[in-house]
């Protein structure tokens, strides 16, 4: 691409509105092209993709399975009315429901993760006939208006009060207990306790259901401990609280199951999810219901609809990424991966002393940093409350050819499912080198300290 056409995008570029930012302050990377786990720029040069884009490109980029049954589909159909059947998505919802754990069988196809949420958010309550609607705080469920209210982290506030009926509880943290514990073995999931407690104070046959992410996506990579998940399901069981999981971003292989909530042998009455349901190569989510809930709207309307629900080339789209994800072993490799990327991880939190903690599951892992490991110190501080640290080490990464989602203290790592062990190692190196400015924050305040 010449200079005059790289000019020219950067003036039409000047009216998109971006998410998440101050408008015109920004002169973005102009990415034009892709392929496995590599992005390329308009000026030629290569970055690794190691967040799978929004932690959702999990096949990588240009698979030739899926790309190929796209062309065909747009050959043969594109859209039709949302009342009728197409073969394609009727093919979808058949392989959804052959991968899903328990009775979770029966899919209603949205355009993302947010709309996934939203149409769960009226699902349960008119299941249940109840209001309210539990989530914890430190999770994202996505940006309109149900989604972002069931939302616990600072994205929430500019679109609140939001609707009502929405509360918070805290979950599992054990890096950064909000009881003030040092370890799970001696909290005995004290927020399990307090959870139960808090439904009881709030009226069990007021609650509709609890939102949780099995495994928290944007606010950390927090993996609960098992016998919380297993008191969660146990709670709603007993209360007659449905139980949703969030699986927008931890499905579909990223922690080497189909389905995160596997880990547990917890099956949910709703799963949501959409990202790596496609691997990103056309828009698509989904709301899968169980028996028991699909059996309720046998007798009444589901009142939701879509323009595009189970759009045809997105749904072609979705059946081919499901064919790739069993013919080429993508979930079984990436919970092999799982330990290469834990020693990866450990080696550099040995090796930088601005990191507090790492965790992953499967290729679903977060590096999280700090000013102080003894006493866990926030380094840039939730909603950046003390310093933003993270556009700088973003552009260091970048200008080293490695993007990555990164925001406050966390860096995510969730590269390709497809990622090779020598990728990994090239990849790591370079978040290590950007590592360098971190460390020179935390001894710089060392040294004011020593002062």
């Amino acid at each position: 691409m010449n200079k005059m056409e790289i000019e020219e995008i950067k003036k039409m570029d000047e009216h998109v509105i971006y998410s998440w930012k101050v408008q015109g302050k920004t002169e973005h990377i102009i990415m034009d092209h892709a392929e496995g786990v590599f992005m390329w720029d308009v000026y030629g040069k290569r970055y690794y993709d190691y967040c799978s884009g929004l932690l959702g490109t999990n096949l990588g980029h240009g698979n030739k399975h899926v790309l190929e049954a796209m062309k065909k589909q747009m050959d043969k159909l594109c859209y039709v009315s949302t009342s009728f059947a197409t073969e394609v998505k009727a093919r979808l919802a058949k392989s959804i429901a052959d991968v899903t754990p328990g009775d979770l069988d029966y899919v209603f196809f949205v355009n993302g993760g947010a709309e996934a949420n939203e149409n769960a958010i009226k699902t349960v309550r008119w299941f249940t006939g109840r209001n309210k609607i539990y989530s914890t705080w430190r999770s994202y469920h996505g940006a309109t208006a149900g989604a972002i209210s069931i939302t616990g982290e600072p994205r929430r506030w500019v679109a609140e009060p939001g609707i009502p009926g929405c509360t918070k509880f805290f979950g599992p943290y054990c890096y950064r207990c909000p009881f003030g514990y040092e370890s799970k073995e001696k909290c005995g999931i004290q927020c399990l306790k307090v959870l139960e407690t808090q439904i009881m104070l709030d009226g069990p046959e007021t609650i509709a259901a609890i939102f949780m992410e099995p495994i928290t996506g944007t606010n950390g990579i927090i993996i609960p401990p098992l016998e919380y998940v297993k008191g969660v399901r146990e709670l709603c069981d007993r209360y007659g609280i449905l139980l949703v999981a969030d699986e927008v971003m931890s499905a579909w292989g990223r922690t080497g199951k189909w389905f995160a909530m596997e880990h547990y042998g917890v099956v949910p009455d709703i799963i949501t999810t959409a990202k790596g349901l496609t691997s990103c190569y056309a828009p698509l989510g989904a709301m899968i219901w169980s028996k028991r809930v699909y059996e309720c709207f046998t007798k009444r309307p589901f009142v939701g609809g879509l323009t595009f629900s189970g759009h045809a080339l997105a749904c072609a789209a979705g059946v081919a990424a499901i064919e790739e994800y069993k013919r080429g072993n993508v979930i079984e490799r990436a919970a092999e991966m799982e330990n290469y990327m834990t020693k990866k991880l450990l080696k550099l939190k040995e090796e930088h002393p601005s990191i507090g903690d790492v965790r992953n599951k499967g290729l679903f892992g977060c590096i999280e940093l700090t000013a102080d490991r003894e006493k866990k110190e926030p380094l840039a501080g939730y909603n950046d409350c003390k310093m933003n640290v993270m556009n700088e080490l973003t552009k260091r990464m970048l200008d080293n050819g490695v993007y990555v989602f990164a925001k406050w203290d966390f860096i995510f790592i969730a590269p390709p499912l497809i990622i090779t062990k020598e990728q990994i190692d090239e990849a790591t190196d370079i978040i290590g080198k950007a590592l360098e400015y971190t460390d020179s924050l935390v001894k710089k305040k060392e040294t004011i300290k020593a002062r």
